[in-house]
């Protein structure tokens, strides 16, 4: 800004003083040569009166001078010069000064040189005989006397620069110097220019404005850091390059971690798959959940995407210590375990009274069919204990023998065995598809089509339809489906189906005679062949679950 003004005060100053010089030296060459005109008709008139008196005497007695004298005749032959032989000299007839003597009396003429050096000056006055005497007197153009006068106008010229220069300089600080002294702190105490009150006025008002909007943002960072550092989940805000914005004490403890994480890459904390998958799915714009281990403890790790309208900004990961649920499900799995171990007694104790019966306690007639029902009831009991079983010992990670197994065949045999069930309730149970072959434990498969199709056969209405299909994808995986159009599952209930022991509508179960395990079984025994299951289910309209191995 001070260079601005600076420039501009000099330029200003500069042009005021070029600008007045010229004035000047044009009024006084103006005046001048009025003066000199003036002079000649003077001196036109003097020599008029003596050539009147004494004739060409009187100018050939004259000195020569710096006027210079011209007796014209009337028809512009030249009589008599005093700085040349009138013979030699041009007819005048045609000079504007002689042409205008002659006219009206009195004549002026003025003629510049070709080098525009030099101006002459004419004053011609017609005498009573009718010949015309002349004056003429030269002097300097403006540009030759500027050009005899350089060397003065040059040191002006530098005295000008200099003097502007300075007073350029002087008036610029001046200005400058109440706007570097503005104390932006406190505004309304300085001493400035009245023209700038109501910008000062505008910024004590932003500076209020702007403090207050600190102590609000300080008071919600107040608060959000006791909340947070209270918390016993682990919380860790990222922006959307995944580097870490806030991360509180709990979360610092999980990942071992230090005071100074802030703007470093969440990665460098813990470089798990597990973590990294779960980032992976969050810049994609996913939820998503998984479980790491970090010594002795369990927690669950839930990344959420933050949107700004159509925009990813960051991410919020969550770090849920779920130890004590795991142990749970853990102690839940020894019940299940001991509770069906428990149980084989008991059918052991069915099987050989049915076999009693089979000797004589019933009709004759009733007796081989009645005897026959409940002894393959109770073995087939006896094996759903033993799968109860084995599921548990999938839970320890134990391995089976795997063989190759055709999962329509087995779906035709699992229909075979829910016939009269399924013709007792009055549901059409059929297998379709074009079959596929798995390789995996044939129990477990059987238990698979099994507890789908029992579940399909029990909880579709009377008159209802169920399906099994088996069939082979083009990419060579194949897939179990299993659909009904009977009571369909709840939306709040289908995340919760392949829990153990859970029943959407416990009262049905009683009836249907369900135990809580069908489904947990299903997913158990599918993530030990690492398939995958997907349900669809409306209420009303029927479920279809499919297993894609």
């Amino acid at each position: 800004m001070t260079r601005r003004i600076f420039r501009s005060v000099f330029l200003a100053s500069l042009l005021v003083f070029l600008a007045g010089l010229a004035l000047v030296v044009g009024a006084l060459y103006n005046y001048f040569a009025e003066r000199q005109a003036g002079q000649l008709g003077i001196e036109a008139r003097l020599a008029a009166h003596g050539v009147e008196n004494e004739g060409i005497g009187y100018l050939e007695g004259l000195d020569d001078g710096d006027i210079r004298l011209t007796w014209i005749d009337a028809d512009g032959t030249v009589i008599f010069d005093t700085d040349a032989e009138a013979g030699e000299m041009e007819n005048h007839a045609e000079r504007e000064e002689f042409r205008e003597a002659l006219a009206t009396g009195v004549g002026h003429g003025e003629r510049t040189s070709s080098t525009l050096s030099e101006k002459t000056v004419y004053y011609a006055l017609r005498l009573s005989d009718g010949t015309v005497l002349r004056t003429a007197e030269s002097h300097y153009t403006v540009p030759a006397l500027l050009l005899g006068i350089i060397e003065p106008l040059l040191l002006i010229l530098v005295f000008a620069l200099l003097l502007s220069a300075w007073l350029a300089s002087r008036l610029a600080r001046r200005i400058v110097g109440p706007l570097n002294a503005i104390d932006l702190d406190k505004p309304l105490e300085n001493d400035a220019y009245d023209e700038l009150s109501p910008l000062l006025t505008r910024v004590e008002q932003q500076q209020r404005q702007i403090a207050s909007q600190l102590e609000e943002l300080k008071r919600r960072k107040e608060e959000f850091a006791a909340i947070t550092d209270n918390m016993s989940e682990g919380l860790i805000l990222m922006d959307s390059q995944g580097l870490i914005m806030s991360i509180n004490p709990s979360a610092r403890a999980i990942f071992g971690a230090n005071g100074d994480s802030a703007g470093r890459d969440v990665l460098t904390l813990d470089r798990s798959p597990e973590l990294r998958e779960l980032l992976d799915r969050s810049s994609r714009g996913e939820r998503a959940e998984g479980y790491i281990s970090r010594g002795e403890r369990e927690y669950l790790l839930t990344v959420s995407p933050v949107f700004a309208g159509s925009d990813r900004r960051g991410a919020v990961l969550l770090a849920v210590d779920v130890t004590e649920k795991q142990r749970a499900e853990r102690l839940r799995r020894e019940f299940t375990a001991n509770v069906s171990h428990e149980l084989k007694t008991p059918l052991h104790s069915i099987m050989g009274a049915a076999e009693l019966l089979q000797s004589g306690l019933v009709k004759p007639e009733d007796r081989d069919r009645f005897l026959g029902r409940i002894r393959s009831e109770a073995a087939r009991l006896v094996g759903l204990v033993q799968d109860v079983i084995n599921l548990s010992r999938l839970d320890e990670g134990e391995e089976f023998p795997r063989e190759d197994t055709d999962l329509l065949a087995l779906a035709s045999e699992v229909s075979s065995a829910l016939e009269q069930e399924a013709a007792g309730r009055g549901v059409a149970l059929a297998v379709t598809g074009g079959g596929g072959t798995v390789r995996g434990v044939r129990q477990l498969l059987w238990e698979i089509i099994w507890n789908l199709a029992d579940n399909a056969v029990k909880y579709s209405r009377p008159g209802g339809r169920a399906c099994i299909d088996v069939s082979t994808l083009a990419d060579g995986h194949v897939r179990l489906t299993v659909r009904d159009n009977g009571v369909g599952i709840p939306r709040e209930a289908q995340g919760r189906v392949f829990e153990r022991f859970y029943r959407v509508d416990k009262s049905h179960s009683r009836e249907t005679g369900g135990t809580g395990l069908g489904l947990s079984i299903v997913k158990h025994a599918a993530q030990y062949h690492n398939a995958e299951i997907s349900l669809k289910s409306e209420p009303g309209k029927g479920t279809e679950i499919s297993v894609t191995f």
